[in-house]
């Protein structure tokens, strides 16, 4: 008999545990209403791209206000996050920091998904469409869009950010390079690159602010794709590149870039002026 009430009390636990979760999880999805009204937090979008439905994430603060023009984030995730769920790429790089200090990101952030075994030279498209369809909705700043990722996300952001210098006021790549040779060679990609020649992007790349971070431990990606990537800005006479290697981070160089104030800050002062 005893064993049965331990057992059946077990069991009511078990459950209110999983009511209280199934109820936790589609709050954290919608997020919070403000007081003018607009759903606020980690809000699921769909868009239609050639006739298919696609699933993307755009993070509103609780602050938003329609009245003035706000900053814009574009994050690109790593490999780990392919999918078509539309919502673990907000689990992993940015959108961790985002929820442990909110306050630190006063910014419209966009979310959009690769899919699986493809890379953003396949959604090329999606991104675009993901941009134009937040800044319709949305009162964005144009001098203050920003595009930061990592790993996979991190050359995604060196290669097409070196084909949008002007749309983005900076760049913010973490644990990726510069070069399309390996992303490439994963997905046997033939034909010309979407993203111009090593030579063509460095000449982008000399024209805006960049933030580059990496780990000099890194076993996944090897370092010098960053390193190399940064010497030749250099050398080309760059001015606006900066370069941080951790001594000890591993592949995740991610959590501790996101989770500095002072990175975020440098970010959301680059402004494009007029004619940059």
């Amino acid at each position: 008999m005893r064993r049965m009430r331990k057992t059946g009390t077990l069991v009511l636990v078990a459950l209110l545990l999983l009511a209280n979760h199934a109820e936790a999880w589609p709050r954290m999805r919608k997020g919070k209403t403000n007081d003018q009204g607009i759903a606020t937090g980690f809000i699921n979008k769909t868009m239609t791209v050639k006739g298919k439905p696609v699933r993307y994430v755009v993070y509103v603060p609780y602050e938003y206000d329609p009245a003035r023009a706000w900053p814009m984030i574009v994050f690109l995730h790593g490999a780990g996050e392919r999918g078509d769920d539309g919502i673990i790429q907000t689990e992993v790089g940015i959108g961790p920091a985002i929820r442990r200090n909110p306050e630190r990101f006063p910014a419209i952030v966009v979310f959009p998904q690769c899919p699986r075994k493809t890379f953003y030279s396949a959604i090329l498209d999606e991104l675009e469409q993901a941009m134009a369809a937040t800044r319709a909705e949305y009162n964005i700043d144009a001098r203050r869009i920003y595009l930061t990722g990592i790993s996979m996300g991190g050359f995604g952001t060196w290669l097409w950010g070196a084909t949008k210098t002007d749309t983005f006021a900076a760049l913010l790549p973490i644990c990726g390079g510069g070069s399309d040779i390996p992303a490439r060679a994963m997905l046997d990609m033939k034909g010309p690159s979407p993203f111009g020649t090593y030579e063509e992007r460095v000449k982008q790349w000399v024209k805006i602010p960049i933030w580059a971070f990496h780990g000099a431990d890194d076993q996944v990606v090897p370092t010098a794709q960053t390193s190399r990537t940064v010497d030749l800005i250099r050398k080309a006479g760059g001015k606006k590149i900066r370069y941080t290697e951790y001594p000890d981070t591993g592949h995740n160089s991610w959590d501790k870039t996101y989770q500095d104030k002072k990175v975020i800050a440098w970010l959301f002062k680059q402004k494009k002026r007029t004619g940059d």
